[in-house]
């Protein structure tokens, strides 16, 4: 559902110390090819599309991960199938996973790259499975079956990024949810999905979440220094060009490019010519 929803995420953008580390670490776990590069400035993505941007500086500053800024870049696999192939790969390649949990709309892996940004690798159920509550998406935390995946379709293989691999969303931290949901939900026009506790999910088009927000370990936090690691901003990909303008407009910005209330920037980029 994401990849035709009418949002979705686009490239992604951190600052890093280490730019030939960090892109060999997203190589290995996703198989992401570099599609360009421009000196310390490099692209990775699936085939012609760029999904992550690594802006390299020694002299970046390594990131709080108490301030705001980013809890994890979500890459989603086309399938289920897709998702067992790179779970019996990582456990073949040894590749240290910090978590995975059920949540009831999805199953998800958690890790972190080797300058600490957040990951999550997932793979949706059908929609038709997603609980709903009163208009609300229910989303839960529990225990994964990892065994039951790891046996799933057991003939498949990993064989690199598949075609279709995406960035399903970006999960934020922020200073506090009050301040964050008018321009999440407001400005950007999406639906609040779920509320958990810390937490606020947003989705377009009846998607679980194309972006989330949370105050677990940042509660306070003030803008985030450009001078550091971590996220920078990311691209929000929209069906018409409708759309863009009512969001610029709401936002009272005349360019493509919003700054969230903790500095992040949001490029608006549409799918018409």
């Amino acid at each position: 559902m994401s990849a035709t929803a009418p949002m979705q995420i686009g490239l992604v953008t951190l600052n890093v110390r280490q730019v030939d580390t960090v892109s060999d670490y997203y190589r290995h776990l996703l198989g992401l090819e570099v599609i360009d590069r421009d000196g310390s400035t490099l692209r990775l993505g699936v085939g012609k599309t760029p999904l992550l941007e690594l802006r390299g500086n020694t002299d970046f500053a390594q990131r709080n991960p108490r301030s705001a800024g980013l809890f994890h870049t979500a890459f989603l696999m086309p399938s289920r199938t897709d998702l067992a192939a790179w779970l019996r790969y990582v456990a073949k390649e040894r590749i240290g996973v910090g978590g995975a949990s059920d949540h009831l709309v999805s199953e998800a892996f958690y890790l972190n790259d080797p300058e600490g940004n957040g990951i999550e690798v997932y793979g949706d159920r059908p929609r038709a499975d997603w609980p709903n509550d009163n208009g609300l998406i229910q989303m839960a935390s529990d225990p994964l079956d990892i065994d039951g995946l790891l046996n799933f379709d057991a003939t498949s293989t990993w064989s690199g990024a598949p075609a279709d691999l995406i960035v399903g969303h970006m999960h934020l931290q922020v200073g506090d949810l009050p301040t964050a949901e008018p321009f999440y939900s407001g400005v950007l026009g999406t639906d609040i999905t779920c509320h958990y506790p810390g937490a606020t999910f947003y989705g377009a088009g009846g998607y679980h979440h194309q972006l989330a927000t949370n105050i677990w370990s940042s509660r306070g936090a003030g803008p985030i220094d450009p001078k550091t690691t971590g996220l920078v901003g990311f691209e929000l990909i929209l069906d018409t060009n409708a759309q863009r303008d009512a969001i610029a407009s709401r936002a009272d910005n005349t360019t493509n490019t919003l700054t969230d209330p903790w500095g992040l920037a949001l490029t608006l980029s549409t799918k018409e010519a």
